[in-house]
């Protein structure tokens, strides 16, 4: 089950595409779409990340930060990340910590789940019935952007 709207987002640490080092509390102040998803290069999520990286231009406007999370390592999430020009990071939760801080866990992968953490930490939006074609804009029409 899902993290209910209200409560404080765990903190995380983890690695990105690149090897840099993100915590949720560098984006204190700022919104954050923290998107679970279950595989690197696979067609349902190559569709949804295809349509954050289409949006990016609409999150950054609103100083939204996206960063999709998977239990990829790095090197998929760099190959995933340059076959398809994705311009948001993506953490690699190899050890599977945020998958399980997020209640995400679907046996070995993450669950399609997308959370909306508000720039104290609480999370202000839950949503676990993701269509990957139109997910980034419906990210976007949830937060009323």
């Amino acid at each position: 089950m899902a993290l209910a709207v209200g409560t404080d987002a765990p903190a995380f640490t983890a690695k990105d595409t690149n090897g840099n080092t993100v915590s949720l509390s560098d984006f204190k102040g700022k919104t954050v779409v923290l998107y679970f998803y279950p595989k690197d290069d696979t067609p349902g999520c190559t569709k949804q990340a295809c349509s954050f990286r289409d949006a990016q231009p609409d999150y950054q406007n609103k100083d939204v930060v996206v960063l999709g999370v998977s239990a990829d390592n790095e090197s998929s999430h760099q190959a995933f990340t340059q076959k398809y020009n994705l311009n948001f990071p993506l953490l690699a939760d190899t050890d599977h910590s945020l998958i399980s801080a997020y209640d995400v866990d679907g046996g070995g992968y993450a669950k399609r789940v997308t959370y909306v953490i508000d720039g104290n930490g609480k999370i202000t939006h839950v949503d676990g019935s993701v269509n990957t074609s139109t997910h980034a804009s419906d990210v976007l029409q949830a937060l009323g952007l």
